[in-house]
């Protein structure tokens, strides 16, 4: 009843489908923000500037995972189409090729990221304490790249097969092993040595490492036709190059994503001071929560999309991502309705003693995040529509129009030219929200109606 298989996917109910594939990865998603939880809280047993050193970490991590997720959404995009076109063997190489490709680089990006450590951390901090910490996490946070490198890629095979569950496993694997180590490696607890942040970073490590093994069992094993043998482990350059180039365009969409990310945070810290930059965090991680479901559809529509256009059914393929943005736009609305009545009520559950200033600029960022809720779930699935399609550059261009043509720019004209200080920034982000929803759904409708999706089809059955 709550299994989905590919004849299900490409011949049965599509909304039933989306549900039932996205179901696994939203209780992923929500493990994923579980685990951030729990990591600040025993990081947070070291002090405010342990906190300070791990968020100034956090940046310059998310910036380091941007070439991998090349390879996990590449790698998902094309398992799905080659399993969509009932070609087995070459869709079992696809994971494994690609967690090689990232793996490599995840090791390079380690051993730069050791290198430079101290100096980055310098860059950003004055505080000695704070930069101490800051070095010691990123060292040790080079094992971590190389673990989640090998976990994430075999990860998305699974997804791709449109074996959600199987992702599941191997990421709540990874989680578990991670928040039971935490205390033990960052507090020293039992026979095990203190190790602060370092301990903090390994534990990732160790996580990730337990999810990629478990991975590999699960594939030893068979699941879905997502086998372990040795023709797949077998290095295939024409696979990886279609990787790379599916999940190039994912990579530079991240970069842009992060880097201005990180001038919202200067223009926030600029107008709002400590209270401005409270709030946008706040907003920041509670948006997280309430997009995971809209994440897990989209992630679902990428798979059910390519498997549909690899079994050369591009009506279907436009149908399930018309479906999966009703899914996920009805969905946030629903969620953005109650973030504006109780503003303060969803502030206070995740830091119980916030007041004053901070609060009150909290609950005016809620509430403007909340008109613009209805957009993400639009934007997410709109792009799985396109990225299920291998047009992976639609999603590059849209997010970086939507950082930097729109919600800069608003943020900056708002804050220093009509006066409206933090109110801005917190407009920048809802409008540019909207601005792309509406131009990605646009776009889309056009190019469905001018044989992108036809093509594509043809494309994948093309494929060897």
């Amino acid at each position: 009843m709550f299994d989905v298989s590919r004849e299900d996917i490409v011949g049965g109910s599509l909304a039933r489908a989306l549900v039932i594939l996205a179901g696994p990865l939203v209780a992923q998603n929500f493990a994923l923000v579980a685990q951030s939880v729990v990591d600040l809280f025993w990081v947070g047993r070291l002090g405010g500037q342990a906190v300070a050193a791990v968020g100034l970490a956090a940046v310059v991590v998310a910036l380091l995972t941007v070439p991998l997720r090349g390879f996990f959404v590449g790698g998902q995009i094309v398992t799905s189409q080659r399993v969509g076109a009932d070609e087995t063997v070459a869709a079992r190489r696809v994971p494994f090729t690609a967690a090689a490709g990232a793996i490599v680089v995840a090791g390079v990006l380690g051993l730069g990221l050791v290198a430079a450590a101290d100096p980055i951390a310098g860059a950003f901090v004055d505080d000695p304490t704070v930069q101490r910490y800051a070095v010691s996490y990123l060292t040790a946070y080079a094992l971590a790249l190389v673990a989640i490198a090998a976990s994430d890629t075999l990860e998305s095979g699974f997804t791709g097969w449109g074996d959600t569950r199987a992702a599941l496993y191997v990421n709540l694997t990874a989680i578990v092993v991670n928040v039971i180590a935490d205390p033990f490696l960052i507090l020293g607890w039992w026979v095990f040595p203190r190790l602060e942040l370092f301990g903090a970073a390994l534990a990732t490590a160790i996580g990730y490492g337990c999810g990629a093994l478990f991975a590999l069992a699960l594939a030893a094993r068979g699941r879905q036709g997502f086998v372990l043998t040795r023709e797949a482990l077998r290095p295939h350059l024409d696979t990886a190059r279609e990787v790379v180039d599916v999940g190039l365009p994912i990579a530079g969409q991240s970069a842009g994503r992060q880097v201005a990310r990180l001038g919202m945070i200067a223009i926030v810290s600029a107008v709002g001071g400590s209270a401005g930059l409270a709030a946008y965090h706040i907003g920041s991680q509670v948006a997280t929560v309430a997009f995971v479901p809209a994440q897990g559809v989209a992630q679902a529509a990428t798979s059910v999309v390519g498997q549909n256009l690899g079994a050369e059914q591009p009506s279907r393929a436009r149908r399930a991502t018309w479906t999966g943005v009703a899914i996920a736009a009805v969905g946030l609305t629903v969620f953005g309705a109650i973030q504006w009545v109780f503003p303060a009520s969803i502030a206070q559950v995740f830091v119980p003693d916030l007041s004053g200033q901070a609060l009150e600029y909290t609950v005016l960022y809620l509430q403007i995040l909340a008109y613009g809720y209805w957009a993400l779930g639009a934007i997410y699935t709109v792009e799985a529509g396109f990225n299920g399609a291998g047009n992976t550059d639609v999603s590059m261009y849209s997010t970086l129009a939507q950082y930097w043509a729109v919600r800069l720019p608003v943020a900056l004209v708002g804050a220093y030219v009509l006066d409206l200080g933090v109110a801005a920034v917190f407009w920048g982000v809802t409008l540019s929200n909207a601005a792309a929803a509406l131009w990605l759904a646009a776009y889309f409708y056009r190019s469905a109606d001018r044989g992108m999706l036809h093509r594509a089809a043809d494309d994948a059955a093309a494929s060897d």
